[in-house]
């Protein structure tokens, strides 16, 4: 079984100039844990859910020295000021993507080893769909019961 075959086709993206309040509403709408950022069709990066809240997070030296006097309430409140942000203020630059005729459990392992619950699915930089761990298990739940 390929990506192709089970991937997510016309996937949805933003572009670096999106606004964030725009993603995190598509994020909460649509309950998508991240989604590709492209020029044109070609994928030039990728803002997670773990993009936009770990702006909101101490850092380490912080928590660790600071975390009896850190305000979690001021923390949270932060979140209205960060959506006027832009995509390009947060998104993880050169995403990481699988290709259409990969098999879909090497795709697993890539997502796996990186963490990812989504991965873009490219042809060279074009995107071409989107590949999720619900997909993958899906396929892999409908194979198994049909015994092949």
């Amino acid at each position: 079984m390929l990506v192709q075959d089970i991937m997510t086709k016309g996937a949805r993206s933003v572009t670096k100039d999106t606004p964030v309040q725009e993603v995190a509403s598509l994020m909460c709408l649509y309950r998508f844990s991240g989604l590709p950022v492209v020029e044109g069709e070609k994928i030039i990066g990728f803002i997670a859910e773990k993009d936009v809240l770990a702006q909101l997070f101490p850092s380490v030296e912080d928590a660790m020295e600071n975390m009896a006097t850190i305000d979690l309430k001021e923390k949270v409140g932060e979140y209205k000021s960060l959506m006027s942000s832009k995509v390009a203020d947060l998104m993880t630059h050169g995403a990481k993507t699988v290709s259409p005729d990969m098999p879909v459990l090497r795709a697993a392992i890539i997502m796996a080893n990186n963490r990812f619950r989504r991965i873009p699915v490219a042809e060279g930089d074009k995107l071409v769909g989107m590949l999720s761990l619900g997909d993958i298990h899906k396929a892999i739940f409908h194979q198994s019961l049909a015994g092949g």
